[in-house]
């Protein structure tokens, strides 16, 4: 069989180790030096023939881990590299799929074709904010699924009672796969967004009077979405023993400062971003590590990655 070789980005080499130790095998070297400017010229080593995964999240700084992801990507193709997979657990730009006003860039595109042209053969991502950058992506993309695990974890941190909640209408496909993991009913919070940091919770569907609830969510930035929710639930008789679940926790300031107001009990994510376990008590995390390494797995030995994808 082809050797196999895992790239460690600088944006997370912690969780590229992990894929690594999943695999049997080592991260090789790489060099990624920065000029005063803020400019990059990575260096790979011993990739020539090899089949190529380079891990690197595009979370904050966002453009910086773009582009250091473009280099080693092209770094990885003229190294003789056989093939070259792009390991993007949170994918940056995938919240920009669309227009809605004139004028604006479709960032998730953008981002998809550059990822292609710099050598990308395949794109391994963990819960997208979009089931639509398949379609969009000019190579296969495996969007994997990290529901399962949270689901695991939440089905020892919450009781029987407690209901599942959606905190917009996009969460609701993810809650349902909770529910039918968990055997928990779901509730659903219908939003506007006032701005990038601002969202006004208007109504919710389900009954959640009494119970504890459990807010699920791919992502939580500034952590609008989920105080909008929170208001929502105690309003409606919820159980002030909140938990808050999503894949990604870029956890902005923002973020910190709101949920800290909040009577959330545990706080739920995974690994796909580094997360500093100073910045809550209730803070829980999950690694991904084994997940992506069981993607590797399947796609060098030609099995189905069907249970571990994303339900559209």
């Amino acid at each position: 069989m082809t050797p196999i070789r895992i790239v460690a980005g600088t944006a997370h080499p912690g969780l590229a180790a992990a894929v690594a130790a999943a695999l049997g095998v080592r991260p090789v070297p790489c060099d990624v030096e920065r000029f005063p400017d803020g400019e990059l010229r990575p260096v790979v080593h011993g990739v020539q023939g090899a089949d190529v995964y380079v891990v690197q999240p595009t979370g904050p700084a966002v453009n910086d881990h773009l582009v250091e992801l473009l280099l080693l990507l092209d770094a990885c193709r003229r190294g003789g590299a056989g093939t070259v997979t792009a390991v993007v657990p949170y994918f940056g730009y995938a919240r920009q799929d669309r227009r809605d006003r004139a004028g604006q860039a479709v960032g998730a595109r953008v981002a998809l074709d550059a990822l292609a042209s710099a050598g990308a053969d395949r794109l391994i991502v963990v819960e997208p904010h979009t089931a639509a950058l398949e379609a969009m992506s000019p190579v296969p993309v495996e969007m994997l699924t990290a529901v399962p695990i949270l689901a695991d974890e939440l089905a020892e941190l919450t009781p029987d009672a407690a209901v599942l909640v959606a905190p917009d209408l996009g969460a609701v496909k993810p809650a349902e796969h909770y529910a039918r993991l968990l055997g928990r009913p779901v509730a659903v919070v219908r939003k506007t967004r006032l701005s990038g940091e601002r969202v006004h919770a208007e109504e919710l569907v389900g009954d959640v009077e009494g119970r504890p609830a459990v807010i699920v969510d791919d992502m939580i930035s500034t952590g609008g979405t989920i105080e909008a929710a929170v208001r929502v639930l105690l309003a409606r008789g919820a159980a002030p023993d909140i938990t808050v679940a999503a894949a990604h926790g870029p956890l902005a300031d923002a973020a910190r400062d709101r949920l800290g107001r909040l009577p959330i009990r545990c706080l739920l994510v995974t690994d796909t971003l580094p997360v500093n376990g100073a910045r809550s008590g209730a803070l829980r995390v999950r690694s991904v590590g084994p997940l992506i390494a069981d993607a590797v797995g399947r796609l060098r030995s030609g099995q189905s990655l069907d249970t571990l994808l994303m339900r559209g």
